[in-house]
């Protein structure tokens, strides 16, 4: 069954919105050779994205030839501000975008663990308007956040768990109740980091990966032939409570303690690098991750690397063994510190433990990644709902 005229242009002008999406500003000419329709057809479009208010020239074309240059179209940037949240156990991040992602501003703040629950969240919807503010946003269409836990695949929610503070759940609710207009969305942290090693970072060339997150938390997050899997409750890539051997008891429902998370967790990690006798150079890389990054860079850290990669091998073995990713890339902060030193000893240790193969990855964002992958998901869904029915 053919579509009808209105539906044929709703699918043009989204193509069209898409790639200049991907590629940037573009002629009538580049979108005629890249989308294939007629000129006729492109004239038409652009006409129509440029009178809804989503398309306006950006430029001219440097090209060689006789006549004035062709005009360049761009997505109107101005069109929707979007925020991303990055809330940790000890604080939140923001940062503000246009569009089409360039970012306006950005802020944090810390939230200590004595800091009521009121107090916290009107500090983090403080942050958000603040910094919306700052970037010359009115109002802000999508806002986008990352947080530790799980998220109830019914509800989109973040799921109660006695391992977070309280005031990561209230957070959502205050948002939207303080910003009304906004679409307000929350995803775990480790899923959005995946998203945005695979858009902008280490897994960019992968369909099929799983990111192992190793920072103050351990978590792992599963992208399959490219869709994001979650599970039946939310909790796929809850790899910290995975019973593994090396450890002095086993995780409970409600703690992980004596899972992976008690050998690769940022507290296991610091005291693995004191017994190695390794610190961080300086003060402002204290901590696990602080420790593997100066250990990644001297031969004085092999034997500790040594260690800490026959650790996270445990894990990765089994990752690799029920899902045979083909690729398992070492995120967060300590992933990223350990640099392909780390990342070449886990490999050697997969090769010997499992018969799958399996590339090991060091990120290339490490703690940003969850902010990226906020912005990412923000922009996408703002991109979708506004590019969705032009022409309607």
């Amino acid at each position: 069954m053919a579509a009808s005229p209105s539906t044929a242009r709703a699918l043009n002008d989204r193509l069209a919105l898409r790639l200049l999406q991907q590629q940037g500003p573009l002629t009538a000419g580049q979108l005629k050779q890249l989308t294939g329709l007629s000129r006729p057809t492109v004239a038409d479009l652009v006409e129509r994205l440029g009178e809804a208010g989503l398309i306006a020239v950006a430029g001219e074309a440097k090209e060689q030839r006789r006549g004035p240059n062709a005009k360049l179209y761009g997505i109107v940037a101005g069109r929707a501000h979007l925020a991303a949240l990055d809330v940790r156990t000890e604080g939140v991040a923001v940062v503000v975008s246009d569009l089409v992602g360039e970012v306006l501003a950005e802020a944090a703040a810390p939230i200590t663990g004595d800091t009521g629950t009121g107090t916290a969240v009107d500090r983090a919807v403080e942050l958000v308007e603040r910094t919306a503010k700052e970037a010359g946003a009115d109002r802000l269409h999508t806002v986008g956040i990352g947080a530790p836990g799980l998220i109830d695949p019914a509800s989109g929610e973040l799921r109660d768990s006695t391992g977070l503070p309280a005031w990561h759940r209230r957070l959502v609710a205050a948002l939207q109740d303080r910003l009304p207009q906004a679409r307000v969305s929350v995803e775990n942290e480790t899923n959005l980091a995946a998203l945005a090693e695979q858009r902008y970072g280490a897994a960019r060339d992968r369909d099929t990966f799983v990111l192992l997150w190793l920072g103050h938390g351990t978590g792992a997050a599963v992208i399959l032939d490219g869709t994001l899997r979650r599970g039946a409750s939310g909790g796929t890539g809850e790899i910290g409570f995975l019973p593994v051997p090396g450890t002095r008891g086993l995780p409970s429902a409600t703690d992980c303690e004596g899972g992976f998370h008690s050998l690769v967790g940022s507290a296991a990690v610091a005291e693995l690098a004191r017994e190695y006798g390794v610190e961080a150079e300086r003060e402002a890389t204290s901590g696990a991750a602080g420790a593997v990054r100066t250990a990644a860079a001297t031969s004085a850290g092999a034997p500790f690397l040594d260690a800490l990669a026959d650790r996270i091998a445990v894990g990765a073995a089994s990752v690799v063994a029920l899902l045979d990713p083909g690729c398992v890339v070492l995120g967060g902060e300590i992933g990223q510190a350990g640099g392909e030193p780390l990342a070449s000893r886990v490999r050697d240790r997969l090769a010997a433990l499992s018969p799958l193969p399996a590339e090991v990855r060091p990120s290339t964002l490490g703690g940003g990644a969850v902010l990226r992958g906020a912005l990412l998901t923000a922009r996408d869904r703002a991109q979708d709902e506004l590019f969705g029915t032009p022409g309607h």
